[in-house]
């Protein structure tokens, strides 16, 4: 079977997204599969191998902003929109990419999901032509809901099955101006009705969808984000750091709640005088001076020495510093649909520490992996932290019981399997006896 992932780029960043869909298609294969990744706006930055390096860009960062902004560019023969979708061109488009906030992107948003009929009609054209010839499909697989106003023509001009993943959308259209966020939902639930499966990776963000979109419960399918589990410990940790050692890891921007867990470190240091703090994750220029008062906060209290930061590291760097902690807390401050960075620390046999909401409780009671904190505070989150830590036999029991939980349930290999059975409908014994066959 050939499958698609059609895919947004950073061009310049991590983005959880592009990891997921690039593990993804490489577990695709791996199963007997002919799978690709897609790049849309910008190329895809990844730890991990490209599983499609040499894939066609489409709906180029540039063009598709100049679309938007004058009808000139929606006419421009195909040559000039070249010079736009060149390399050079698209890298000083990365450069800004991570400074975009819904905030500045109500038009482009609700333009994009109004597909043939938005300012970006060009650029859909030419990807319809390219999936009619070289990229002829069997699944076509959009990786978020903002992409919807694809899925019309792609169904009528290709006849491939279309599923939507769904990962956070609900947060980004929230934060549009008022009057694109309300032509946004309505525009995106009109559409909705027209694809053929949807995936969410929990059931908190399945009913969050459904509700919004307007659609039956039964057409947006659970499959649990999954990794790809080389390099990770296959056996329990034999010994817990010393000192002990609170962890980080996700972009250091304000809604993953960095600034809250380094104030709950602050208290933390009051009681247990030689605990570390390690950050690991993304860092765009425009996250920068966040970081930077973040750190004088720390410096300011005497504690520079005792916090180490490791932005944009390898996945092997990644693996390796996880290692290395306690236990971890990423205090999203919004509806997370899943967090790949929880089973990423489980996966080390690191216990982590999440609020009582979004997908949190829902991956803590699968896993045990973690322990929840029912108030989102500075406060509650240090007393948890100091609870879990003052206890030593609980930090390695559910360490471990969210290591073994990932590797039962959270592979990438796990991931394909369901993925695989919304794409077919069929289990996955019946998959893999066709496969074999």
């Amino acid at each position: 079977m050939r499958i698609l992932f059609l895919t947004p780029g950073t061009g310049s960043f991590y983005c959880g997204t592009c990891l997921r869909d690039n593990a993804l298609a490489t577990a695709l294969r791996k199963q007997g599969h002919d799978a690709l990744m897609i790049p849309l706006y910008l190329p895809t930055t990844l730890d991990e191998e490209n599983v499609s390096p040499e894939a066609p860009l489409f709906y180029g960062g540039v063009n598709s902003y100049l679309q938007q902004k004058s009808k000139l560019f929606r006419k421009t023969p195909r040559w000039i929109d070249k010079l736009f979708d060149s390399p050079a061109m698209l890298k000083v488009a990365a450069g800004r990419a991570g400074s975009t906030q819904p905030e500045d992107l109500g038009d482009m948003t609700l333009s994009m999901l109004r597909g043939e009929d938005g300012n970006q009609a060009k650029e859909l054209d030419r990807l319809i032509e390219w999936l009619k010839t070289d990229g002829k499909a069997d699944v076509i697989c959009l990786s978020n809901a903002l992409l919807m106003g694809m899925v019309r023509r792609i169904k009528r001009e290709t006849g491939a099955f279309v599923a939507v993943t769904l990962q956070g959308e609900d947060s980004f259209l929230d934060g549009l101006p008022e009057p694109e966020r309300s032509q946004s939902w309505e525009t995106l639930a009109e559409r909705a009705q027209e694809a053929d499966a949807f995936i969410a990776p929990s059931r908190y963000y399945a009913d969050v969808m459904a509700e919004r979109c307007q659609l039956p419960k039964e057409r947006v399918h659970v499959v649990p984000n999954g990794i790809l589990l080389d390099g990770y410990p296959t056996e329990p940790r034999k010994s817990l750091p010393s000192p002990p050692v609170i962890g980080f890891l996700s972009r250091m921007c304000p809604p993953k709640g960095l600034h809250t867990l380094v104030d709950a470190y602050l208290k933390v240091k009051k009681k247990i005088l030689d605990a570390k703090l390690c950050v690991i994750g993304t860092q765009t220029d425009f996250d920068v001076p966040y970081v930077e008062g973040l750190q004088a906060k720390i410096a300011s209290e005497g504690y520079a020495a005792d916090v180490s930061w490791h932005p944009n590291v390898s996945r092997e760097e990644k693996v390796r510093l996880l290692q290395t902690l306690s236990v971890l807390s990423v205090p999203a401050t919004y509806g997370e649909s899943f967090g790949l960075y929880v089973i990423e620390a489980m996966a080390a046999g690191i216990p982590v520490i999440q609020p009582y909401q979004a997908a949190f409780p829902e991956i803590i009671d699968a896993t045990q992996g973690g322990v929840l904190y029912e108030l989102d505070t500075p406060h509650q989150l240090a007393t948890t932290i100091e609870t879990l830590l003052g206890d030593p036999n609980n930090v390695r029991d559910r360490g471990e019981a969210g290591r073994r939980a990932v590797f039962a349930n959270y592979s990438v290999e796990k991931m394909a399997e369901g993925v695989m059975q919304v794409f077919t409908g069929k289990s996955a014994k019946e998959l893999e006896r066709e496969l074999v066959s």
